[in-house]
């Protein structure tokens, strides 16, 4: 009879751990992340009574299982800056308050007053730092650290572009004749400089140009402008009004601005007159003199905006200026056997001596998923199906209970049986 007590003793307690389990899942419905526990229930190995023949073995007691199943939880946009979503295979590699390697899927992080990327409970975000914006990924992992202030320096204005039309029917000497394009760069301090170009035509297909900068930022510069050039340059077209002169494979045109006002250096800026299929920018169409696009290289110092987790787990920088900057890479891990691993709490994961070595890279790399920034990966936690798990073991729980029960009542009347 003792079995009976023993067999239901075991029940009572593996239902209790199923319910426990049940109340951390249900807890954690709302919680980024977090994968759902699920419990199953195994027998014990038999105990022989009597020797050690099959027929003398008692019944089996129970122990309850509990693992996790990592499966994909929804994923939401939530426009935060510093929430990252895997979608597909792996983990973030955090670093907890012990320095210990942790891994979890919640991506609800933080930035401190120092630049450290952390998670909610306070651990490091690991991955590859940039500098000077290339991020390399075959560095040692290390804290994530960015930026929380400060100025992006400007960028010199090397080269630019001009998409225009010049009048086929303008009359040589009418005021049709003459166009302007105003092209803005910048110098190696940050400030800026409007350079003028001025288009004559001379004759069918033939039109003569000039650039000036205002005299003002030139070093003892005269008169309104100034020009960059000794001598006009040419552009010539043919029948189609197709740019033949300068011609693709020509030498390429630098204008060069020297002496400038605030001291800056001296800048030699080529105007490249053919996109990069070598397709002329500059055409003579029978259409009124227009600019259509202009584009240069060069930018003005820049005050830090803000930082945001791009896809696949890019931290880039905004500055005022325009510049987006690769500051920062997240680490993706992925390990064969996930339900190996111990929980560490906080919803963070450990790996243990019957775990595979962890996969450590960039996210879409290999089998390790992708990475979606400003959005958070849901629990997997299923309330319905944790409502029914709990009545489940709460009916068990009562049965074994009974078990208990009955089994006293008949120990008793035994007893009285004997005494009687």
């Amino acid at each position: 009879m003792g079995t009976a007590f023993s067999n239901a003793l075991s029940g009572l307690k593996a239902n209790s751990e199923a319910i426990n389990v049940v109340s951390g899942n249900l807890a954690n419905q709302n919680t980024y992340g977090y994968k759902a526990n699920h419990v199953s229930f195994q027998e014990l190995v038999s105990e022989s009574i009597l020797g050690t023949s099959t027929s003398n073995l008692t019944g089996a007691s129970v122990i309850p299982l509990s693992s996790q199943s990592f499966s994909q939880g929804s994923v939401t946009a939530t426009g935060e800056p510093y929430d990252a979503a895997i979608q597909g295979n792996g983990f973030f590699v955090v670093q907890n308050a012990l320095g210990q390697q942790a891994f979890t899927r919640a991506g609800n992080f933080t930035l401190d007053a120092t630049g450290h990327l952390l998670t909610q409970s306070g651990g490091y975000v690991e991955g590859w730092n940039g500098i000077n914006g290339a991020v390399n990924t075959n560095s040692p992992l290390s804290n994530i650290v960015v930026p929380v202030a400060g100025l992006r320096a400007p960028t010199t204005t090397t080269e630019f572009s001009l998409n225009l039309n010049l009048n086929a029917n303008a009359a040589t000497g009418s005021a049709d004749a003459t166009f302007s394009s105003p092209m803005q760069v910048v110098d190696s301090q940050g400030q800026t400089h409007v350079l003028t170009i001025t288009y004559t035509k001379q004759s069918a297909g033939n039109w003569n140009y000039d650039v000036t900068v205002p005299s003002a930022d030139i070093t003892g510069g005269v008169g309104v402008t100034t020009s960059l050039l000794a001598a006009p340059g040419t552009l010539t077209f043919d029948a189609k009004g197709n740019l033949t002169s300068p011609a693709v494979g020509d030498a390429p045109t630098v204008l060069t601005v020297t002496g400038l006002a605030d001291g800056a250096a001296d800048m030699p800026i080529t105007w490249n007159f053919f996109d990069s299929t070598k397709k002329p920018q500059i055409t003579q169409y029978d259409q009124t003199s227009a600019n259509l696009a202009s584009a240069q290289n060069g930018t003005q110092a820049g005050q830090l905006t803000g930082i945001a987790i791009g896809d696949n787990g890019q931290l880039t920088a905004s500055y005022t200026n325009g510049d987006r900057v690769a500051v920062a890479q997240l680490a993706v891990a992925t390990v064969l056997n996930p339900q190996s691993m111990r929980d560490l709490g906080n919803n963070t994961f450990g790996v243990t001596s019957a775990t595979s070595v962890p996969a450590i890279g960039t996210p879409g790399t290999g089998s390790r998923g992708t990475v979606s920034g400003g959005a958070l990966e849901a629990s997997t936690v299923d309330i319905a199906t944790e409502f029914t798990n709990l009545l489940v073991y709460e009916r068990g729980y009562q049965a074994n209970s009974k078990v208990i029960t009955t089994e006293d009542q008949v120990v008793q009347s035994t007893l009285q049986l004997i005494t009687g």
